[in-house]
């Protein structure tokens, strides 16, 4: 399964790699990284591959939540599929 990582919040250091970590202990695969600095807040969307994932969708989700708020960010992730019907017209 396919899902989207959202990542935004104050600029600061180790963000990528917190997030980054956090997935490869979880064998979770990036497939594609965009991210960007605006007047400093941080913006990140990454596509991640959840093939070899060791823990269920919900308990990445709520390690990811839980990461956002130990470095004041917010971090979601949603399945691609539901990602792609939200966003279609």
């Amino acid at each position: 399964m396919k899902a989207i990582v959202t990542v935004i919040g104050k600029d600061t250091t180790g963000i990528i790699a917190a997030v980054c970590t956090l997935l490869a202990e979880n064998k979770i695969n990036i497939l594609d990284i965009s991210q960007t600095v605006m007047e400093g807040f941080f913006t990140m969307t990454m596509l991640i591959d959840m093939k070899e994932c060791v823990v269920p969708f919900a308990e990445i989700s709520e390690k990811l939540s839980a990461k956002g708020e130990e470095m004041n960010l917010s971090i979601r992730v949603q399945r691609e599929d539901i990602f792609d019907k939200m966003h279609r017209i």
